[in-house]
């Protein structure tokens, strides 16, 4: 595989901000599964998207500044 679909293993590509202006981030995620943080995004993502992610990832209802700052949050910087 090449170009951006390329997803590490045990890792997922995540899509966050605006609905036509998202960002793709490629997290770890055994790291962020367990936090309590990671966990209600993933809560709201389920109420707002249930299961269909047209994006090709899982697309997380919240803005880019704060999901950037929850993931320094969760990679201990």
């Amino acid at each position: 595989m090449s170009g951006t679909n390329n997803v590490p293993k045990g890792h997922v590509a995540v899509y966050v901000g605006e609905t036509y202006q998202r960002k793709r981030f490629v997290i770890p995620i055994i790291s962020y599964l367990n936090h309590p943080l990671f966990q209600g995004l993933l809560n709201l993502a389920e109420e707002e998207f249930g299961f269909d992610h047209p994006m090709g990832g899982l697309t997380i209802p919240c803005t880019e500044d704060y999901f950037t700052s929850l993931a320094s949050v969760l990679s201990g910087s």
